[in-house]
């Protein structure tokens, strides 16, 4: 029996991309029913994050197999994203999801699915290359994907958010309750078949990127502080450390008085008091950022907030 498939692809100001996104998924739909890959059924849904531009009137205007989901305001890539993936859940029987700006290389969907007809639950799009990032931007990438696994995140190195997700997989996703969403390092905890699918990642169409480098750094702090307490297990170490060579000073501080050889040691005194006021300041800013993720948790407030759906 062919399966039904729904790509849900998030997004916010992409009214230069949509048509183009457009005619490419829904050529590759109409070439995977006339291959008797997926059924007739299978659609696009577009996720309205809030958008300032003309993206939702973009979507309303597009009918076909498109399905837009218009959240009430913008609530960040990653809830948009879920709040299509639970929609999808309820219609079709495998996932894929991936960006609007056409950086994906969409061919692979068709190395997804032959994945998904073997039996693997979750395919990840993982990127071959990423030769049209900057320098910077790679190397920088390249660091999070070490930092994130060292402090004890299972993520999948060089893959974002285009990956296929069957509807098995879903239900599991959607038993994970978290407000603070790293769908990047929830997907891997779900622990079912899994396996990759190569591509080289493209420019984007057009636009801007909707990651600056401030976007960028927030959401890599939001990753780490909600899947690893190794940082305070750092400050604990570092607390130790800075002990144990408090003793060795006193230690020296009371041979020199006994010795008789008493220096003024004005310098040393000030910058003991600035280095240890600053390791405590970062301390407590490092121990407040998790209970501010303790408390948004607690309040169990909604994830988002669908405004309006089309197309179904």
């Amino acid at each position: 029996m062919k399966k039904t498939l729904y790509i849900v692809v998030p997004c916010y100001n992409e009214e230069e991309c949509l048509n183009e996104t457009t005619k490419r998924l829904s050529k590759k739909l109409d070439n995977l029913v006339e291959a008797n890959v997926i059924d007739k059924k299978s659609r696009i849904v577009y996720v309205d994050d809030g958008s300032k531009d003309k993206t939702w009137e973009k979507i309303e205007s597009f009918g076909g197999p498109v399905i837009g989901v218009k959240l009430s305001r913008n609530r960040g890539h990653q809830n948009a994203l879920l709040a299509g993936l639970m929609y999808a859940k309820e219609h079709a029987d495998v996932v894929i999801s991936m960006d609007a700006d056409l950086q994906d290389d969409i061919d692979a969907i068709d190395k997804m699915l032959d994945k998904f007809a073997d039996g693997y639950e979750i395919v990840y799009g993982v990127r071959s290359e990423r030769k049209n990032d900057t320098t910077f931007k790679r190397n920088t990438a390249l660091a999070f994907y070490k930092l994130m696994n060292k402090l004890g995140a299972e993520v999948v190195y060089n893959s974002a958010d285009y990956r296929l997700m069957s509807k098995r997989a879903l239900e599991e996703l959607a038993e994970y309750k978290e407000v603070n969403l790293f769908l990047r390092g929830l997907v891997p905890l779900i622990g079912l078949k899994s396996t990759k699918v190569e591509y080289p990642r493209a420019e984007r169409f057009a636009g801007e990127s909707k990651y600056p480098l401030k976007k960028m750094v927030k959401f890599a702090w939001d990753g780490i502080t909600s899947f690893s307490i190794k940082p305070i297990r750092m400050i604990l170490w570092l607390g130790v450390i800075i002990f144990f060579i408090s003793l060795v000073i006193t230690l020296y501080a009371l041979i020199m008085k006994l010795l008789g050889n008493v220096v003024s040691g004005w310098t040393f005194i000030i910058c003991s008091i600035w280095i240890l006021g600053g390791l405590q300041m970062i301390s407590l800013g490092l121990v407040g950022e998790y209970i501010g993720k303790i408390y948004a948790e607690s309040k169990h407030r909604p994830r988002y907030t669908i405004e309006k759906i089309i197309g179904e």
